[in-house]
């Protein structure tokens, strides 16, 4: 794909999205999309991303990450204590009791804590892994843990 700036007489060119391919041996072009309403700076970006070279604005100036949960140790443990057959050994019908107890289960092998601090690692404010979002509410599963 590239950009393809084609002259129109007495008017502005137009700015098309183009692929090229062959068919029997012959090149032939493909317009995909009319970019000619296009900011000038969002042609070029586009541009500069379709040869494949890095975007001129540094891209972590772009956003601003306000909190960043760990997430890929939450997967591994879960994933794998799934497959071993934790849950049916732990009741074989699906309930909420069944994932607050896997929950804590992984919290054990990630970070071994008591239940306060099982409870406080589920808590938006206090986490420090995606262990909360993986396996329920938080709120609901602090408050049934705590009892």
């Amino acid at each position: 794909m590239y950009v393809a700036r084609v002259p129109n007489r007495g008017s502005p060119p137009a700015i098309l999205l183009r692929e090229s391919y062959r068919e029997a041996g012959q090149v032939k072009t493909r317009t995909l999309a009319n970019l000619t309403r296009w900011p000038e700076h969002q042609i070029d970006a586009l541009s500069q991303v379709l040869k494949g070279l890095p975007p001129k604005v540094e891209l972590g100036e772009t956003f601003d990450i306000t909190r960043s949960l760990a997430h890929g140790h939450v997967a591994a443990v879960s994933g794998t204590a799934r497959r071993l057959g934790m849950e049916e050994l732990i009741d074989p019908t699906p309930s909420h009791h069944r994932d607050l107890v896997m929950a804590m289960l992984v919290a054990q092998v990630i970070a071994p804590d008591s239940k306060l601090g099982f409870a406080r690692g589920l808590r938006a404010e206090t986490a420090t892994s995606s262990l909360g979002m993986s396996w329920g509410s938080p709120a609901v599963m602090k408050m049934t843990c705590m009892r």
